[in-house]
């Protein structure tokens, strides 16, 4: 395909192109956007054409073989994420002028958080429907890297992680902990001992699972001398090496505690073998928050009983 210049102005053509681009992308696929988008295979393939004419870069290898970004079209991806979150920050803060909560909410959160009681979620969503009933949300459930850069780029407009180190580009609102734990399947050579009998020593020889990116684990399992021997991005992979039997890895109790009631799993010196894991909401330090983002944020602090960001 014969390359161009980009385009010099954005038109609204091009905005929607670059949604139905978007949504091709997130569903991975030009068959499994049909029900996202309600229009047909034929219509989403002739918008992705157009787009790729109009921009003059071929953004997708797509047909029997599966669907694939090109190089150009992991750029383009990006670059729309941006400028479709900086129009719908602009259509908030042309709401917030007139009092009105409409448009579009991106939230991102780390997994596993709606067994703990302490994680307030739903409660906020439901506040927050309550009083902006005519948003539409966007909820995600990524590892922390991912969160964190998401915000930073605009893709979400707040997250939920483990707080670790912070970012002076970001503002964090803590909301709740959770309570970790070493844990071992019931196969694993430890499990059968009592921990009176169980040295460090014993368990700094055994195989370690850890989160793969910075985080609470990662440093815990560093100060602890784990000796890691598989990476996981989430906790069900956490958990399924744990549940090998081979493995020893750090999980939420609340997480945890249905493998632990069936006897498939158990804590390993937990007196010694353990942290907290505080959480926090996340949101980008400039420009600052819109009204529809500040609302969610009242929503989360009253759900987690904080009556203001400080507290």
């Amino acid at each position: 395909m014969a390359r161009k210049a980009l385009l010099g102005r954005v038109s609204d053509v091009d905005i929607r192109l670059l949604r139905v681009f978007r949504s091709v992308v997130a569903c991975g696929g030009v068959s499994a956007a049909e029900l996202e988008l309600n229009i047909g295979r034929s219509t989403i393939s002739r918008h992705l054409t157009d787009l790729e004419l109009r921009l003059g870069v071929k953004l997708c290898d797509r047909g029997p073989a599966g669907f694939a970004l090109t190089t150009e079209g992991e750029r383009v991806f990006e670059g729309s994420s941006q400028l479709i979150s900086a129009i719908d920050t602009f259509r908030a803060k042309v709401d917030d002028i007139h009092l009105r909560l409409t448009g579009h909410l991106s939230i991102a959160t780390f997994d596993k958080a709606v067994t703990n009681q302490d994680a307030r979620l739903p409660e906020a969503l439901r506040l927050f429907d309550d009083m902006a009933p005519l948003i539409t949300i966007e909820i995600h459930t990524e590892p922390t890297n991912v969160i964190e850069r998401g915000v930073l780029d605009g893709r979400f407009q707040l997250g939920i992680i483990p707080t670790h180190r912070q970012s002076t580009s970001m503002d964090y609102i803590p909301l709740y902990a959770e309570q970790m734990y070493l844990y071992g399947g019931k196969d694993h050579s430890l499990v059968e001992k009592d921990d009176s009998q169980i040295k460090r020593r014993d368990i700094e020889q055994c195989k370690y699972a850890g989160i793969g990116f910075h985080s609470p684990n990662m440093i815990v399992s560093r100060q602890l001398k784990l000796k890691r021997s598989a990476d996981v991005y989430d906790e069900q992979a956490l958990a399924a090496l744990i549940l090998s039997g081979r493995y020893l890895g750090f999980l939420p109790d609340h997480y945890a505690r249905p493998f632990v009631e069936r006897g498939a799993m158990r804590r390993i010196r937990p007196k010694i073998y353990h942290y907290q894991s505080d959480h926090s909401a996340i949101v980008r330090h400039s420009p600052m928050p819109s009204r529809l983002v500040e609302t969610f944020l009242n929503c989360l602090r009253l759900a987690h009983g904080k009556t203001g960001p400080d507290q």
